[in-house]
């Protein structure tokens, strides 16, 4: 087996912890998507079950709602204890709770299986998140917060085709695919190892020393609660798309069903290729001018989705959303990652976990009022108007960062 060192010089596909964590990453966005093609098939089964079309159509969200309240305590707990015994607990839990649906007897129990599946979602996104920070430093960890994002657009787009296929047969059959998680146990239990500071679960020892150099002079707490805010946002304008795109198609009267699935297929897709060029862009451009450019294409695309008359101009806006999102995700966990001290990078992974799923369960809260006052066309427009305000914002503010430091250059010389 290679050692650390060499993992972290040669090239990922030889790096068998980066390997682990990113095929742990790929399950996240598998939590709540896979179970969709499902849905309709689970209504006619438990069509007789009292309240069951309500509660089958709380069986996509509820591993969220579990999420936001638990990834915070989660990530104090990753502190405290240690990340890899989290993890594996985490990957071990969401098989079983994942494809208990399949032998569960009525809508209730599954449901209750759901929400224990967001408690696995949390465990396994704030350790993962952690643990790359703990163990890569510099141009290496953006290049993995980058694979990472991809892990998690290719990983749904896999599992969420392998559930349609599967639930043709039978809607209980999508449980099973949840089952395949198990294969990524054996993968972590021998490639990661839990980080020196903390293997002994001695939070004190690591003290408030950043891996990446000395602990940083101003507090972190206030820079994360800005990145928290920048999640949110990002997460509530990106939600709309899955939320609200399918009654647009409906209502330009072509085939919601098949045109949302090409859709969404196309977000995936795009957003899982753009990830793989996140650190080459912000080793290039920095940080502050990728959220220049990650906001401004998700609001370029928002406006092409709700100012088109469907069909080729969605998908067209859809590629731009998606490019957007896989720019400004990798660059809010490379960020946080990078303030937060050592002894409370659990702490930080788990306040901003919360904060994307809170984004995306309060984004059909947003959008709707908005979508009632103004219809498709002002809805995706106000979302767009305020992405390109904070695009700006950035991008004068990268250009100011840039002039100081040439101001300073050119006095030390």
């Amino acid at each position: 087996m290679s050692s650390d060192k060499d993992d972290e010089n040669g090239p990922v596909w030889r790096d068998g912890r980066a390997i682990a964590l990113l095929a742990a990453a790929t399950l996240t966005v598998m939590a709540n998507a896979t179970l969709s093609p499902a849905l309709a098939g689970l209504a006619d089964m438990f069509s007789g079950t009292p309240n069951a079309p309500f509660l089958i159509r709380l069986l996509v969200p509820a591993p969220s709602l579990a999420v936001v309240f638990l990834a915070p305590l989660v990530g104090l707990a990753a502190d405290r204890f240690g990340r890899k015994r989290l993890l594996l607990t985490g990957i071990a839990l969401f098989s079983l709770a994942g494809s208990a649906g399949f032998y569960l007897p009525d809508p209730l129990s599954i449901l209750i299986s759901r929400l224990v599946l967001g408690v696995a979602v949390a465990l396994i996104m704030v350790t993962q998140t952690a643990l790359l920070g703990d163990l890569y430093v510099g141009e290496r960890r953006k290049l993995l917060n980058g694979l990472q994002t991809s892990a998690r657009n290719f990983g749904g787009l896999v599992f969420i085709s392998l559930s349609g296929l599967v639930a043709a047969i039978s809607p209980r059959f999508s449980f099973g695919v949840y089952a395949l998680s198990a294969l990524v146990l054996p993968l972590v239990i021998a490639f990661v190892r839990e980080p020196k500071h903390l293997s002994g679960g001695n939070l004190a020892a690591a003290g408030t020393e950043n891996r990446d150099g000395p602990a940083p002079a101003v507090s972190w707490v206030w820079p994360l609660a800005g990145l928290v805010i920048l999640q949110m946002l990002t997460n509530v304008s990106f939600f709309v798309m899955p939320t609200q795109v399918p009654f647009l198609y409906a209502a330009h009267g072509e085939n919601s069903a098949i045109m949302t699935g090409m859709t969404l297929g196309l977000l995936s897709l795009t957003g899982g290729l753009t990830a793989l060029v996140f650190a080459r862009v912000s080793g290039r451009i920095g940080p502050v001018f990728v959220f220049a450019l990650g906001f401004g294409a998700l609001a370029m695309g928002l406006l092409l989705v709700g100012g088109s008359g469907g069909g080729p101009w969605v998908f067209g806006g859809a590629i731009l959303v998606g490019a957007g999102y896989a720019m400004l995700l990798p660059n809010l966990v490379a960020l946080t990652l990078g303030i937060a001290p050592i002894a409370r990078r659990g702490t930080a992974s788990g306040i901003l976990t919360a904060a994307v799923f809170l984004g995306q369960f309060a984004s059909p809260f947003v959008s709707q009022p908005l979508l009632e006052q103004a219809g498709f066309a002002g809805m995706f427009a106000t979302f767009a108007s305020v992405l390109g305000l904070v695009a700006t914002g950035a991008f004068g503010a990268g250009l100011m960062f840039r002039r100081t430091l040439r101001a300073k250059s050119a006095s030390g010389a």
